[in-house]
């Protein structure tokens, strides 16, 4: 499914991308992770020619938004609790005290879980099916 949204262009770069000030939506007011009090910066692809200072629709496809969401804030949970029974079953093996295992193995795997969530923002970044693309100027 694709979702229209509505911004104004802030910078356009050479590579024809342009930096896009969007209006939170219902979605994003709930979470409150992104930057600004009211408003979002993002990049999008500008195949039509956009210029800074106009109103634009773009489109984001919500299945790039639900798969960041997933890597965002369910890999990491997963990722303890497997790091937790990892270092569990270490200690296990050798005969200590499962506790220091446990927090070790749940906090390397979260440190490992936050590295990842760092390529897939980069992979995010440069992937053109998962910009988000200016469609139409408004005004």
């Amino acid at each position: 499914m694709v979702k229209d949204e509505e911004g104004i262009i802030i910078e356009i770069f050479v590579n024809n991308i342009a930096r896009v000030k969007v209006g939170r939506h219902n979605e994003c007011k709930n979470c409150g992770a992104c930057p600004g009090d009211n408003s979002v910066v993002i990049e999008a692809k500008n195949p039509i020619g956009a210029k800074v200072g106009q109103r634009i629709s773009f489109q984001m496809k919500d299945t790039n938004m639900l798969m960041a969401a997933f890597v965002v804030y369910i890999v990491p949970l997963i990722a303890v609790v497997i790091g937790v029974l990892v270092g569990q079953v270490i200690a296990k093996m050798f005969g200590y005290n499962p506790w220091g295992f446990q927090i070790g193995g749940g906090i390397i795997t979260f440190i490992l879980s936050m590295i990842n969530i760092k390529k897939f923002d980069k992979f995010a970044h440069s992937n053109e099916k998962m910009q988000p693309v200016i469609t139409q100027i408004i005004s």
